[in-house]
């Protein structure tokens, strides 16, 4: 005879540690929610990315946007069959140790083999197109800064300002002073990346764009802010031993204010013939004069 012992469902502990696995993720999830800040948790509403406040950020922000709902949509599906399969073709009492085994399926095949490639293809005339958009260089822009990424500081360079008579003025950080970048909102400003060093990145989260800094190399890219307001900017490029010391502030503000703050980098005497592309503290190059207030 047969062995006799009934068997015992296995069905229950896989439900209950499911259940278990589920309860701890959606605990574990509020948790991290409750102890993020409201800045925080808006951008997990927006699938981990800020607010865009640049025309530029626009077009990025749609297609971060879209390509998260491709891949949920992806995910679904993926996730979906698999469930199903394991379903539909779980082991039941009375069938053989060995499954009949299917060779090939020639249109699952077909399917599997397309299907990723239109995706491919899709995503990449979507990236193009965006690309195309953000680095949009057609007519002279409003105005033109001069950023220089230096180990380890910022130098900001605005040059040919008609709000006053120096043909360049500048705000320069050193590793103890956090520079800060002033734009004014609605118009547009190209950033000319200069690099004396290595390679460092320019760029602003709240702008969603950023640029590696290269040396030898004449990076450009325009931004057009959007919302009055104050910002953070870093480099985004391991740059050395005070990488972290690679900060700067940004700063929105009417075209008034804009014009108002020039005139005051001007008065305090922050002037050049021509933008500051030096060393480790741009200021000091060779034929410039050492500003008070700027030494370490």
């Amino acid at each position: 005879m047969g062995d006799q012992t009934p068997r015992r469902s296995s069905r229950r502990p896989v439900v209950k540690l499911g259940r278990l696995a589920l309860l701890a993720a959606v605990l574990t999830s509020t948790v991290v929610l409750a102890g993020c800040s409201e800045q925080n948790r808006h951008e997990w509403k927006n699938l981990a990315m800020p607010d865009p406040a640049s025309e530029q950020g626009e077009h990025i922000f749609t297609l971060w946007r879209w390509s998260w709902v491709a891949a949920l949509i992806t995910g679904g599906i993926v996730w979906g069959l698999m469930f199903y399969a394991m379903w539909r073709f779980r082991r039941r009492p009375g069938d053989p140790e060995v499954p009949v085994q299917t060779r090939y399926n020639l249109p699952l095949e077909i399917f599997y083999t397309i299907a990723p490639v239109v995706m491919v293809i899709v995503f990449f005339v979507h990236t193009v197109g965006t690309q195309n958009a953000v680095l949009d260089n057609d007519g002279k822009p409003d105005h033109t800064v001069y950023v220089v990424g230096q180990q380890w500081a910022w130098t900001f360079n605005y040059v040919n300002e008609g709000a006053v008579d120096s043909p360049n003025v500048w705000e320069a950080g050193t590793a103890s002073y956090i520079p800060t970048l002033v734009l004014p909102v609605g118009e547009t400003t190209e950033f000319q990346l200069r690099s004396p060093d290595v390679i460092h990145d320019f760029g602003v989260p709240g702008f969603l764009m950023k640029m590696d800094v290269i040396p030898g190399r004449e990076n450009h890219y325009r931004i057009t802010p959007t919302e009055v307001g104050d910002y953070r900017g870093k480099c985004y490029e391991l740059c050395g031993v005070y990488h972290s010391r690679m900060l700067f502030n940004v700063k929105v503000v009417s075209p008034e204010d804009f014009d108002t703050y020039l005139e005051g980098l001007q008065e305090a005497g922050h002037t050049s013939d021509a933008p500051l592309t030096g060393g480790q503290n741009a200021y000091t190059q060779a034929g410039l004069d050492e500003p008070e207030g700027n030494t370490e």
